[in-house]
């Protein structure tokens, strides 16, 4: 590209590409793409955002070219990588001058120069590092900010690098320079205090930025820049014991700087960056920090919970204080071990500082500070619970949230503690409960707060409490008796009892009081306020899915109960609120099961009109799923009456064609397979949706465990229209999936193939016969994965069994691929599968086996009785492993028999739930596969019995001295007794 004459063709396509009118903005940006690749673009692009005449758009637009272009094209391997020569240029290019004017386009410069510096630095580009230092040296405002601001950059992104020889250059820079990031820092820190006390608003803002930056930079080194700072370099303690002061400055630097002030914006941020390099300090080198801890927890603590931080303090600022104290807490390697003598030094040492720090004193005040100060509803909180009660009631709660919100990480900090000290922290608790015995006046709103802090804690702390709180009593003596007082005011503490009964339901709550429980749900689900009704919901929704509840207690609640739920999923309009409303409803369906069925239909015509609505809130249509699942497994043969929603929502949901799958696929799936496992029979529709089965398998994603089950469910419908219409797709999918996928996925697809073989064993090898000689090859070859083996011959025994003609012409098959007699084949996998018969442990396959390979009898083949001692060794096996004695009757029979008039089914769930339409499917091909209609015991004897008549006594006399006389006896034994 000539430069000179490119230049301005450049900057009139990024001109047009900056255009709003996409007309001409599409053919600007494919001219772009043309010419990413062509020598001497990126050098124009760095002449034209270098140009600080030009439009500032357009600059801007070139410099995200320009960055985008250093991922794909700068790396040597990469295709159409820049040349060595065009690099050096734009290297020295970049670090010319730090005169940029724009904000925006500075920072992302400073990105770029990061990203060149993370690929080239320090080998091909030795100068960067020396170029910014000198940069930032310089007095000029504008050169020593931009060039900070690069420094930072390349710092972060060279001390984000985790390869060994990479971290090594990071730690020989942070040596190298470490000094003077520390004075650099300084300087600018010093400067801010004076120029703020100066009232010289305009250059503190200045000189905050650039201390900023550099703690930024010294952020990094600290963290990441030595394996051992402390002995490493010893300026490394000096800083982070600087940190406490400065922080200490700027708190009270900024009780002159008021919120409307041009630095307090940036100089709370600076104050909560000093917190954080303390934090990630902890963290990455928790020895090291050992001298620091008596320090840290003086100043938090001091700012957090005495009057030191009154007026000063925000927020934020708290948050990181309690993090800071909650890290010390809970760090493991301040914890010695059970047995202190193997405890490091270090550990003990760090356990005795905590030990001197946290006094009965200390802690208590930590205590009381938290639960009566920081507990408490605000103004702001209690506005809010009358303004968006849903808001207020569905707060986010849970990941890392605590980490940026003062209530949660307050309550956070709480339990860490009292888990840590609980037998200081329990009396004082108690304490506190005990002297709020009894209703609280309606008048007295502290007290009501009060009381809502305490109760917040002792629910928080519910599993420490376990031995110390009779909850029983207190449920009954006091708790219930709250929660019927409805006067307005009092909402606030007829919402914490029913909060705090939910925390302890799980714990401690003696069985016989559960009426009394669903009862106080079942008056709270009619409270006239909606924030108790929806922390109701949620203690419903723990009491139901504790492990002491049974239905027999809460089916006298269940009707009253499921509809105000309903009523509530009706009234709260927010999307978090369905959800959270829905998978209280779906608890419920699921714990009670088939005796929801008389309260649904309620719930059922209403789900289709939610999932309209919810047509752009992909995860609360998931929650609708979820309750759908649990709702036909519920409702069980009667869900057919909700396919008219029901098969598009499956259909739309399993569509990898259709957007919403990535968030709904894995929910969609389990309700495609729970309504096949509890559909009667196979249906038009149902059929349809196994058109998306195709593209689902082709994701060899986490989900195909469940397409098999889906397909296994298919299957189980022993549909030939099933067969007919997707057979042959289905197994070309198989033969894909196969080439590429883990032993246990070639055992589920494998044992998919099984099921088609026992349900189909006509049509089935038919279809699927291009899976089976790999199959026949596995055995033939010894496949070495014990499980592989035993599914490869549980599929081959299925044919030989049940489709012989099948056996014959895979077997001549293999023949001509292998060059051999077809015999030969046969004797050598009936050699393997003697040998390989301890890999199937099942005694349903091994009897399979068994069974397979006496069906060869009676025969003449010299090979077949070449290996007739192997297959008696291997039927009088399983005899052992499915016969079982009669005391009795002194007689064996197969315990893997069924019959018809048994009353139960093959498969009962854990609990005890009735069997699905598809156990019955499945019992009923049970009574018809060899496996558990035909006796071993039976079928042996009758196999040997016309192999004799095929023999003669003589002959069959010579064939059975091949055994071994024990095995002889062994299988006289169970065939005489009989």
């Amino acid at each position: 590209m000539d430069l000179n004459s490119a230049s301005s063709v450049v900057l009139q396509v990024l001109t047009q590409a900056s255009s709003q009118d996409s007309t001409v903005l599409k053919p600007a940006e494919e001219q772009l793409k043309r010419w990413e690749t062509q020598p001497g673009f990126y050098t124009v692009l760095l002449n034209i955002f270098t140009n600080h005449s030009l439009d500032v758009n357009v600059r801007w637009l070139a410099v995200l070219y320009f960055k985008n272009g250093i991922d794909r094209y700068w790396r040597r391997v990469a295709p159409n990588a820049l040349s060595e020569e065009e690099k050096s240029t734009l290297r020295a290019g970049l670090i010319a001058n730090f005169t940029e004017p724009v904000n925006q386009i500075a920072t992302q410069i400073a990105v770029l120069i990061a990203k060149v510096a993370r690929l080239d630095c320090p080998k091909q580009w030795p100068e960067l590092i020396p170029t910014l230092i000198e940069s930032v040296k310089v007095q000029d405002d504008l050169r020593q900010h931009r060039a900070l601001l690069t420094f930072y950059h390349v710092t972060k992104t060279l001390s984000s690098k985790r390869l060994a020889a990479d971290r090594k250059l990071f730690q020989d820079l942070a040596a190298e320079i470490y000094s003077f990031a520390c004075c650099l820092w300084n300087h600018h820190a010093d400067t801010f205090l004076q120029q703020i006390c100066s009232q010289e608003n305009t250059a503190a803002l200045s000189s905050l930025e650039r201390a900023s930056l550099s703690l930024k930079v010294l952020r990094k080194m600290t963290v990441n820049g030595f394996s051992d700072p402390v002995v490493q370099n010893p300026e490394v303690m000096g800083f982070l014991h600087a940190v406490f002061d400065r922080i200490r400055q700027f708190l009270e630097c900024s009780r002159g700087v008021q919120a409307e002030h041009p630095c307090r914006e940036r100089l709370e941020k600076v104050i909560l960056l000093f917190t954080k390099v303390l934090l990630d300090f902890l963290d990455q080198h928790p020895f090291a920090f050992i001298p620091l801890i008596q320090r840290a927890l003086e100043f938090a603590v001091s700012y957090v919970f005495t009057e030191v931080g009154d007026g000063i303090v925000f927020e934020r600022f708290i948050v990181q204080c309690m993090r800071l104290i909650k890290m010390i807490v809970k760090n493991d390697s301040f914890k010695p071990s059970k047995n202190v003598e193997d405890s490091k030094p270090e550990t003990i040492n760090a356990h005795q500082i905590k030990i001197s720090f946290f006094t009965y004193s200390t802690l208590t005040e930590i205590c009381h500070r938290l639960v009566t100060h920081y507990f408490r509803l605000s103004e702001e909180e209690r506005a809010m619970w009358e303004e968006d009660p849903e808001g207020f009631a569905v707060e986010e709660s849970g990941g890392d949230s605590w980490k940026y919100s003062l209530r949660p990480c307050s309550e956070i900090l709480f339990m860490d503690i009292f888990h840590e000290y609980s037998q200081t922290l329990t009396p004082v608790l108690l304490d506190m409960v005990h002297t709020l015995q009894g209703p609280t006046p309606l008048e007295d709103l502290n007290g009501i707060l009060i009381k809502d802090t305490v109760y917040n804690a002792v629910g928080l702390t519910a599993f420490e409490l376990f031995d110390s709180v009779d909850f029983d009593e207190w449920f009954k003596s006091q708790l219930l008796g709250e929660l019927q007082i409805t006067h307005e005011r009092y909402k606030l503490l007829r919402r914490r009892v029913i909060w705090l009964i939910g925390q302890w339901v799980s714990v401690k709550f003696r069985a016989d009081l559960r009426p009394s429980l669903y009862q106080a749900i079942l008056n709270s689900l009619q409270d006239q306020d909606l924030v108790v009704r929806i922390e109701t919901a949620t203690t419903l929704k723990l009491a139901v899915d504790d492990f002491e509840f049974t239905t027999e207690q809460f089916l006298p609640y269940l009707e009253s109960i499921f509809s105000l739920i309903f009523q509530l999923l009706q009234q709260v309009t927010e999307c978090d609120s369905k959800m959270q409303i829905l998978h209280v409803l779906s608890c419920v369906i699921e714990r009670v099961n088939m005796q929801i069925r008389p309260f649904v239909s309620c719930l059922v015509q209403y789900l289709p009109l939610l999932w309209k609505q919810s047509e752009e809130h992909n995860m609360l249509r998931c929650a609708i799923l979820t309750t759908l699942v649990h709702l036909v497994k519920g409702l069980g043969e009667e869900s057919q009456s909700l396919y008219p929603f029901l098969l598009p929502v499956i259909q739309l949901s399993t569509d990898v064609s259709q957007p919403p799958h990535i968030y709904l696929l894995e929910d969609g799936l389990e309700l495609w397979l729970v309504t096949l496992e509890n559909c009667p029979s196979i249906t038009p529709e149902l059929l349809r949706i196994f058109q998306n089965m195709s593209a689902l398998l082709e994701l060899s994603s986490e989900n195909l465990s469940i397409c098999f089950k889906i397909i296994n469910a298919y299957t189980f419908f022993v549909s030939s229209e099933f067969l007919q219409i997707y057979g042959v797709g289905l197994c070309q999918s198989f033969l894909e999936v196969l080439k590429d996928i883990t032993t246990e996925g070639q055992v589920q697809v494998l044992k998919v193939v099984e099921n088609v073989l026992m349900v189909n064993p006509d049509v089935g090898p038919q279809i699927f016969h291009a899976v089976l000689p790999p199959v026949f090859r596995g055995i033939l070859d010894g496949e070495k994965y014990p499980v592989v083996m035993s599914t490869y011959l549980g599929v081959l025994g299925r044919i030989l069994l049940q489709n012989q003609a099948c056996f014959s012409s895979l077997l001549n098959q293999m023949a001509q691929e292998c060059s051999q007699e077809a015999d030969q084949i046969l004797g050598s996998v009936i050699e393997m599968w003697v040998d390989r018969m301890d890999n199937i442990t099942q005694p349903e396959r091994r009897k399979l086996s068994a069974l397979a390979l006496v069906s060869l009898l009676p025969t003449a083949n010299s090979i077949i009785q070449d290996k007739f001692c192997g297959i008696i060794n291997i039927c009088v096996e399983s005899l052992h492993d499915v016969m079982t004695e009669d005391p009795e009757t002194n007689s064996y029979k197969d315990c893997l028999v069924m019959s018809h008039h048994e009353p139960q089914d093959i498969q009962v769930n854990e609990d005890e739930e009735p069997p699905t339409e598809q156990d019955k499917r499945k019992r009923m091909i049970a009574l018809r596969d060899p496996v558990h209609a035909v006796s071993l015991q039976q079928f042996v004897y009758e196999k040997l019995k016309a192999q004799q008549e095929l023999l003669g006594d003589e002959g069959f006399r010579s064939l059975m001295e091949t055994v071994d006389t024990e095995i002889v006896k062994q299988l006289q034994e169970f065939l005489q007794r009989s």
